[in-house]
Parts: structure tokens; sequence; C-alpha cells
């Protein structure tokens, strides 16, 4: 008895030992377990992908903007078009009178509310802004940022994060309904709920509702891995305990709808009902009906069998079931329930993908933003980047490469796709760049030519060199004579004997003529005459960033730069004087809203803003009566624009630059083997340039002068006060003998004699210049 009695109490003592020990290292795994949910549920839970937004459209009384231009911005924001717009994102349209529901935007420099607008266009400008609710006419709206690109963490998760009260109730009780009906009442486990999903699907044939908790499920994509093992079931268990325990219904609800995964679209993982709301429905997750939010909710049970556009039947069949268990619990009445049975999956084409639309000019984006931050950060910290691309003119320019450039080969009798282009647009005054295509077919993100290609811009350098010369008004006006006259030189070993586009010599022409005929040798002659040293630095000044060759052939366009730095060039000129480096990038804001790095407008005063205004006038007749004529003969009706026209050696390169009041653009069209394809400047890219500039809203060029710029009677050129065009030559010109082909000299007869010419005064500061200078280009070409 005694030995019974003493083998029992061993027996027991240690199954007390083990039991102690199984306690103690249960408790230790379960704090274990506590730290890994309290670790990742608090810290940051996702790598979310930085979001690239374009510029927002803003509607304000007398802007420039067209009707078919309004609606086209409403269906990329995917604006739905119906007879009676009633919920944020939709919009109806009757001739020229718009009603739109606008969407709430957070900007970085605050809140956008929602606003129900009557907008109605007149004569190509908006004439009507009011309030449809009754309210104040508001001065300025913005819509809704386009989302024009995302990027990816490294593992290409991708999501929208939604807080919980931006989660529609639909939504959370279709779930509840669907997923996990006691979930307001269990501890993280549910075992009644295993038994009766157990029993419902029996009973249906089917798996029609789950049995593990919501909570479970979240922990199961959260922390641990797919593998189906009863360790990794135990540690769900226990996880699921311990989220309940630490966290509230809403925060878990929360973590759930922004982790479950819903999809794929190609290598990038769709998690998340804000992003699968976007991407399968082309819809912001608060605008989702019954029948798609039914939808969304059934595919979690298996997104990959039930992939609407890939198994639809599998889909709608899910998605009817879900519908008639929302009826079972009073989400939605049976009525509605049928009703939305009979709808189509409404599956938006393209999947709603942000990405891909505009890869040239996210190139541009992501290389300024790498001057301020990490590869990694761009790709984990969600920041939200707002840019300066404006679709409305993106679009344009997107049409009319490859529709011209057909054309062009057609009429050439050249191979089908052997001509390539590049162009970019950008505003005058803040230096933003609206448009940018690196090729003829967008959308391909191959080679960015706008940012890359590197090729000889021709007679693009001649604005820069008579710039240079009427920034000495003691020495050259517009009408000063120029020799059109031959020029030979010894240029190391070899001579170098430039000829004129028409192998033709003029004799004695004015200088404004020699730039709008674009005459070699007279130009030559100028640029001679300054030195070269003056010229290269005159182009640095404006914005050239790339080491120049001091060589004569500089002066006929040997020099090398892309297109965007030949914008930069062509902008201060059209500013002014005034340079703005571009930027693409307006601002840049964490996650939750808070304002980081701003991208201001930098201003420099570079060069006499009464020399820029006189080179503008005589680009302007490049226009008028010169090599770009073409464009001048289909301008409207006071329309003024100036620009110049580029051709290099065996027509490798054509080229166009110019402006209007508010916007430059630069087209370059060539062969990417550099063979000769016989466009010159005004036969080939000005082509390009004038069929997406003449379709977008332009301001035509100002014709108030800076202060000391006289303006003549009509016809005449402007000069410099003080140095009025004489006969004597100098500062004013002799009236050059009549030339063949000359239909442009300006009558300059009983002009009043010239006084003591004035020296050229420093440039003024730039008017609210900022004190920040953006040094973008410098740090992209350097």
């Amino acid at each position: 008895m005694r030995r019974r009695r003493g083998i029992g109490g061993f027996l027991f003592r240690w199954i007390l030992l083990i039991l102690v020990g199984v306690g103690l290292a249960g408790t230790l795994y379960s704090i274990h377990l506590d730290r890994v949910v309290r670790g990742k549920f608090e810290g940051q839970r996702w790598a979310l992908p930085a979001r690239v937004f374009a510029r927002p459209l803003e509607l304000y009384a007398d802007r420039p903007l067209l009707g078919d231009q309004l609606q086209a911005e409403l269906d990329r924001l995917n604006y739905r078009r119906t007879a009676a717009p009633d919920v944020p994102g939709s919009y109806s349209r009757d001739g020229e009178r718009f009603l739109i529901r606008t969407r709430s935007f957070r900007f970085w420099d605050g809140e956008e509310p929602a606003y129900a607008l009557k907008v109605g266009l007149a004569e190509g400008r908006v004439a009507e802004l009011d309030d449809a609710s009754g309210g104040p006419a508001p001065a300025l709206v913005r819509l809704d940022p386009m989302l024009i690109a995302s990027i990816y963490p490294t593992h290409n998760e991708d999501r929208v994060l939604l807080r919980r009260k931006d989660i529609p109730d639909l939504l959370i009780r279709t779930l509840i309904a669907v997923e996990d009906r006691s979930f307001y009442r269990h501890i993280g486990v549910d075992p009644r709920g295993i038994v009766r999903a157990s029993f419902s699907n029996l009973r249906a044939g089917g798996v029609v509702e789950g049995a593990s908790t919501l909570t479970q499920q979240l922990v199961k994509n959260f922390y641990l891995t797919a593998d189906r093992t009863f360790e990794r079931k135990i540690n769900e268990a226990l996880m699921a305990l311990l989220l309940e325990r630490r966290y509230s219904k809403d925060e878990i609800l929360e973590a759930y709808a922004n982790e479950i995964y819903l999809g794929q679209d190609g290598s990038r993982a769709i998690h998340g009902f804000g992003l699968a709301s976007s991407f399968f429905f082309n819809k912001p997750i608060e605008e989702l009906g019954i029948p798609e939010t039914a939808l969304l909710a059934g595919m979690v049970q298996a997104p990959s069998s039930l992939d609407p556009r890939r198994r639809s039947e599998a889909a709608l069949k899910r998605r009817n079931l879900v519908l008639d268990l929302m009826a079972r619990d009073g989400v939605i009445s049976q009525a509605d329930a049928e009703a939305a049975k009979g709808a189509p999956l409404g599956i938006a084409e393209g999947g709603g993908r942000p990405v891909g639309s505009y890869p040239d000019f996210i190139s541009l984006v992501r290389r300024q933003l790498q001057r301020d931050y990490r590869e990694e950060d761009l790709r984990s910290e969600g920041l939200n980047i707002f840019t300066t691309l404006d679709p409305l003119v993106q679009f344009e320019v997107e049409k009319a490469l490859p529709s011209r450039l057909s054309e062009l080969e057609k009429s050439r009798r050249m191979k089908a796709g052997s001509l390539e282009a590049a162009a970019v647009v950008t505003s005058v005054a803040q230096g933003e760049v609206l448009a940018l295509a690196g090729g003829r077919e967008a959308g391909y993100a191959g080679f960015n030519r706008a940012l890359d290609s590197v090729r000889s811009i021709g007679s693009l350098v001649k604005p820069a060199i008579y710039l240079a010369a009427l920034s000495k008004p003691e020495r050259y006006s517009l009408t000063t004579s120029l020799q059109d006259t031959p020029v030979s030189m010894r240029v190391g070993d070899k001579i170098w004997a430039p000829k004129n586009y028409d192998r033709r010599v003029n004799g004695s022409v004015t200088l404004h003529r020699a730039l709008s005929s674009s005459l070699n040798l007279a130009t030559v002659h100028l640029g001679l005459s300054l030195g070269i040293t003056e010229v290269t630095d005159t182009l640095y000044r404006l914005g050239a960033q790339r080491r120049i060759s001091k060589v004569p052939a500089m002066l006929l366009g040997a020099v090398s730069l892309s297109p965007l730095e030949v914008a930069q060039v062509y902008q201060t000129i059209a500013a002014g004087g005034y340079r703005a480096p571009l930027r693409a990038i307006r601002e840049v804001m964490d996650p939750n809203g808070r304002p980081l790095n701003r991208y201001p407008l930098a201003v420099e005063a570079v060069v006499d803003p009464r020399a820029a205004y006189l080179t503008t006038w005589a680009m302007q007749r490049v226009v008028t009566h010169g090599t770009a004529r073409w464009l001048g003969e289909k301008l409207p009706k006071g329309m003024t624009m100036a620009g110049k026209t580029g051709t290099t050696d065996e027509m490798r390169d054509s080229w166009y630059a110019g402006f209007s009041g508010d916007k430059v653009a630069v087209v370059w069209v060539g062969r990417d083997d550099y063979q000769p394809m016989g466009l010159a400047g005004g036969a080939g890219a000005l082509r390009v340039w004038g069929d997406f500039m003449l379709a977008i809203p332009n301001e035509p060029l100002s014709d108030i002068p800076p202060e000391g710029v006289v303006v003549a009677g009509k016809g005449e050129a402007p000069y410099i006060a003080g140095t009025a065009p004489t006969a004597r030559g100098g500062g004013g010109a002799k009236k050059p003998a009549p030339t063949r082909g000359d239909t442009q000299d300006l009558a300059q007869s009983g002009a009043p004699s010239a006084p003591e010419p004035e020296s050229a005064p420093e440039p003024k500061e730039a008017p609210k210049a900022s004190s920040r200078k953006n040094l973008f280009m410098s740090d992209f070409y350097n």
C-alpha cells in the first residue's frame, strides 16, 4: 500500500512539475507572441508605395477651358456621367453646361471640400462657376488630382490605406455577415462559429461561410505563413486571442480591411479594399454600390479562383450568394438583393491601373526625388507626391506625336516607324514641366529621349547669339546691318566655310531678318564679332548645364543638348530674362497629410529683360515672316507666338522650340540611328509642335514692353530708349540694299537721331523670387 502511495506521489509530483513547466513555457511563449503582435501592430504595419499625382484642375472664372477638355478630365478622374449627379464623383453635361459633384481631397495646404458645382463654358472659357446647392459661388475649386503612378515596395505589395471612418458601413456589415457573424461577441476565436459555418456550408453544398474569425484571418495574413500545419493553427488562435485583448474591434477591422489580399495585377499584389475598389471598379470605396460591395466581400474567400476578370461566372455566382447572406442578416432587403443580382459585375476596363500611364514624366519625377529621398523611403513610407503634370496638355502631346510622324513618314516614303520624337512643354512663369514625351509611343517605358537623347541643336542656338548682341544696345539693335557674306577660316587643320541653308548670299541684312530667316553667314559674322566666349556664357546664363566646346561651329548649333535642356534655355527667354529652374514636383506629403519638402518657385534674373523682349520680337517674326510661317498661317486671330526652327547637318535632327505667353514647348524629330531623314525643322518638328500647341489653351505674348524699351510704329522694330535706330550704323543701322527674296526689312526712314547710347543696366531682381534656389537641372546633368 505504501509502495503504491509512494509511486502515486512520485507520479503526481512529476506531472505537476511537467504542468508547471508547460505552463511556464506557455506563458513565456505567450509573452513572446504578445511582443510580436504589438511590435508589428503598433509600428509601421505596411511598406507603402509613394503615390504620384498630377496637378489638380483648377476651375475659376475666365479660365481657358473647352467643354470636351473638362469632360475628358472628369473621365480621367473616373467621374461617372449620369442624368442627375447626386453623389461625389459624378457629373452631367448639357452642351457647354456641367453639373459636377466633386470629391473632397486633402492637399498640402488643407482639405478641399466636396462641391455641387454648376459650370458654364462659353467661347473657350469658364463663364459660370456657381454652387448648385445654393451656397455662395466659390472663387476657385480644385478637382481631386489624378493618380498617375505608384513607386512600389520591393516585394510589390500595393494598397491604399483606409481609416476606420473611411470604410463604408455596408462593407463592414457584409464582411461580418459572410465571414464572421459573431465578430462583435467573440474573443478572437469562436468554436460555435465553426459549427455554424460547417452546417451552413453543408446545407448550401459549398463554401458560403468562413470558419475562421476575421481576427484569425488577419493574424494569418499579417503575421503567419499560409502553411497548413497544426503549429500554425495553434499560433493563429493564440495570436488572435492576444490581438483581441490588446486592441479594439474597430482597430482590428481597420487592419483587416487594409491587409486582406484580393488579387494580382501582374507582379503587383492587390491588398486591401481601398485599392481593390480602384483596381476592379475605378471608384473610391465610398462610391461602391450593393453589387460591387458584395463582389469584393465574396472574393475574400479565394481571390484567384474568383477573379472577376478571368473567372467571371464563378465571381458572379459567389457575388449572388453573398447577396443572399446580406439579405438573410438584414444588411439589405430581399428586394435590394434581387435587384443587385440583375446587375452586371461592372468591372472597369484596364483595371484602374495608376502605373504605366506616363512613364517618361515619372522618370523625370524620380530623378528629382532622388536628390531628397532614399530609394527605400520612396518604396515604403507612403509619401504623396504632387507633380506639375497637366493631363490636358499631355493628352494632346501624346496624340500629336504618332499621328504627325506617321503622316511625315508616308509623305516622305519612309519606312513606317523609322522616325522618333521627343517633346517637352513647360509653363513660362513657373518653370513647371506640364507634359513630357520621350518617344512617339505613349506609355512605353523605354529610352527617354526628352531627358537622355543629347543631339546637336542646330539653329536653336541662334536666339542666344542675338540675345547676347541685343544686350549691348550701344552696338546692336534689331535694325543693325549684318553682313551675310561668305566666311572661311582655319580651325585646326581644316577650313571651316559654312553656308546658308539655301546656299545663297544676301549681302547686307537687318539683324532681325538674319534671325527670322535663320541666315547662317550673318549669324557667324555676328557671333565672331561678339566672341564665342560671350555666346557660351549667355547660353549658360539661360540655363544650359552641359559643357559647351568654344569652337566657331557652335555658332551654328554644334552644341548638344537634350530637349529638356533646350526647354530651360527657351523658358528663360520667354520669361523675359528671368530663369526659373524647371521642376516636376510641387509638394510632398507624408501619409498622414503632413507637408514635407516643398519645391517652391526659384526665380533668378540672368539677362537684360530689354534684350529678351527684343529677341522675342524677332522670334515672333520667325513665325510671321520666317522659317516657321506654316505656324503663323494657322494661328487664331489675336494669338501671337515666337519660336525658332533648327536643322542639323544632312537633316539628321529636326527641331522646333517656341513659346506663347504662358507656355514653352520644344520638339525634336529624328532617327535613333542618326541617319539623315530629309526633314528640316520647319517641315518636321514644327508640324508636331503646332499640332498640340494649337489644340491647348494659350495666352498670347504680352505686348507690354519692359521699362526702357520704346515700341515704334506698327510694323517697326522696338528699341532700347536712348539707342533709337539711325542711318549711321552701330546701334542704329543703315537700311540695307534690297536683296533677292527680302520682304522683311522695316522702313526706318525719318527715324530720329540717336543721343549718346546708354549702357545696358544690370538685370533687376526678379519680383517675388524665392531665396531658396532649385538646383534640379544642375543636379540632373552634372
